[in-house]
């Protein structure tokens, strides 16, 4: 069968049902790659269809046989198409992401959302955080604002700092922040890390920042490179911005904060390099891992080793 177009669809599709599996087929004939927050080529290809048709992802089964028009099918196709021959992820195809069952805007300026740091955020950092004095949190590195709008919503009465260098994600996460309401509580910072940001202390200070080593992010799927590499590549062994975190974070914390990093594939490395260092790595039920946490106690304790590096 020849990759979807415009045109070239089997007359045969034409309901709802139809799309989603033939799309999901496509998507495994044609080797995409699944990473950006869905789990399987179904997911992906219902998220196309459904979005074409401006329905919910919780459609009720029963709609799943309704016919589509013409100009509806074209435009599914379409979509469809541009997912598999540019490797696009679906969440730019759309417009959307869904984190934290919150859903966010993002395009092509910040990483699509998908850290498995949602899911303690739904948590509300229990049992490490006393939701009731998580009074004030930051969120290094925040992209498309997923992370500190979702905090906000988990912390109905704390403050949240966002920080983010990058003008383009900066102009996504002010969206997200108008699109959520949290204006009054989400507070954007443009920073390097911490060097513009007002000295302050946080009972929380979460990050996904870019950790990836250089050569590691070159062999990654086409799909990532689609992508800011800014968001991505953290230099040579991808803990450039991490180590920065390490180190700057003592002065930052209460006396009861904690520290929460992504770090991801390069969990590994930084265990290597601090081998003494008690990180504790969250496990998490809807997968993910490279996650680490550090009490400001801890953090406090082995800031001279973290300025050697």
């Amino acid at each position: 069968m020849t990759t979807a177009n415009q045109t070239d669809f089997p007359n045969e599709l034409k309901t709802i049902r139809d799309f989603i599996r033939w799309g999901a087929s496509q998507f495994v004939e044609k080797k995409v790659f699944l990473g950006h927050g869905l789990a399987t080529s179904l997911h992906e290809s219902a998220a196309i269809v459904l979005h074409v048709l401006f329905l919910p992802y919780n459609l009720d089964n029963c709609y799943l046989d309704a016919v589509l028009t013409v100009a509806e099918r074209k435009k599914v196709v379409f979509l469809l198409d541009k997912r598999i021959k540019e490797r696009k992820p679906v969440a730019y195809l759309i417009n959307k992401a869904i984190f934290a069952g919150l859903t966010f805007y993002v395009d092509e300026r910040v990483l699509v959302p998908r850290s498995p740091i949602a899911e303690i955020i739904l948590q509300r950092f229990s049992p490490w955080v006393d939701e009731n004095k998580a009074l004030n949190i930051l969120d290094l590195c925040a992209g498309s604002g997923c992370i500190a709008i979702a905090c906000a919503y988990a912390f109905p009465e704390a403050h949240v700092d966002a920080v983010e260098l990058s003008d383009d994600a900066l102009e996504v996460a002010g969206k997200n922040i108008k699109k959520h309401d949290v204006l009054e509580q989400v507070c954007l910072f443009k920073s390097d890390l911490f060097k513009a940001l007002p000295r302050k202390k946080y009972d929380v200070i979460v990050s996904n920042p870019p950790y990836v080593a250089i050569q590691e992010w070159k062999d990654l799927p086409a799909e990532y490179h689609q992508e800011p590499e800014m968001g991505f590549t953290g230099g040579a062994n991808g803990l450039d911005l991490v180590l920065r975190i390490l180190i700057d974070a003592n002065d930052y914390l209460t006396e009861q904060g904690v520290l929460i990093i992504e770090v991801g594939s390069s969990s590994e490395t930084l265990q290597q390099l601090f081998p003494q260092v008690p990180f504790y790595w969250l496990e998490f039920e809807q997968g993910g891992d490279g996650v680490f946490l550090l009490t400001a106690e801890q953090v406090q304790q082995y800031h001279q080793q973290f300025k050697k590096y």
